[in-house]
């Protein structure tokens, strides 16, 4: 009798244990906001990035002087500079840049060759390449380092500015996104991103 009690006893304990080891909790999928939806929380959203995205995408690849001409365009993206005034909201702008970065390498192919950020190019190189000539102070001049003779230099720059005009109870967020001709200084591509949301 003792012993049918301990094993109850032990049987119970497991199956609680079990419960416990889940990862989610049963009503973790009901908890989440779905990507595109916007929540009661106020601010920028994943929904904000979806929509500018989707806008930026549709704007840049009807550009007539990237599609009349047969020369591919080069492209880094840069940064997101943020010029906004509300310090409530600690927002990293880049968020918007790299989304779009991912929809300008699934829908530019053939017209857009993105190219590597100059600052992270160099540091990927020189984590994971042999150094033909080391460096060993880190002074980098001339002829320090290993040269990449086969880098390919962009001709455009993709960045961004975010603005705000913030009130008491909202604020209005405008996101320009803007390229640049690298040789020329022409800027060919200034689109806006404009949206008022709750404080």
């Amino acid at each position: 009798m003792f012993f049918g009690r301990k094993s109850l006893m032990v049987a119970a304990l497991l199956a609680v244990t079990a419960g416990c080891n889940s990862d989610k909790p049963h009503d973790y999928g009901e908890q989440r906001t779905p990507v595109g939806e916007i929540n009661d929380s106020g601010g920028l959203q994943s929904k904000d990035v979806q929509q500018a995205t989707s806008k930026m995408i549709m704007d840049l690849m009807s550009l007539p002087e990237l599609n009349q001409g047969s020369h591919q365009w080069t492209l880094v993206v840069s940064n997101f500079e943020d010029r906004t005034t509300d310090r409530l909201t600690n927002t990293n702008y880049d968020i918007f840049l790299e989304d779009l970065r991912s929809a300008i390498s699934q829908y530019g192919q053939g017209r857009i060759r993105l190219i590597e950020n100059k600052q992270e190019f160099e540091g990927l190189r020189n984590k994971e390449l042999e150094q033909g000539n080391p460096d060993p102070y880190g002074q980098g001049g001339p002829g320090s380092g290993n040269p990449a003779p086969a880098a390919v230099q962009p001709d455009f720059a993709l960045y961004g500015k975010a603005y705000d005009l913030p009130n008491r109870s909202s604020n209005f967020f405008l996101l320009n996104f803007l390229i640049t001709n690298l040789k020329t200084r022409e800027q060919v591509f200034s689109r806006s991103y404009q949206v008022n949301v709750a404080r």
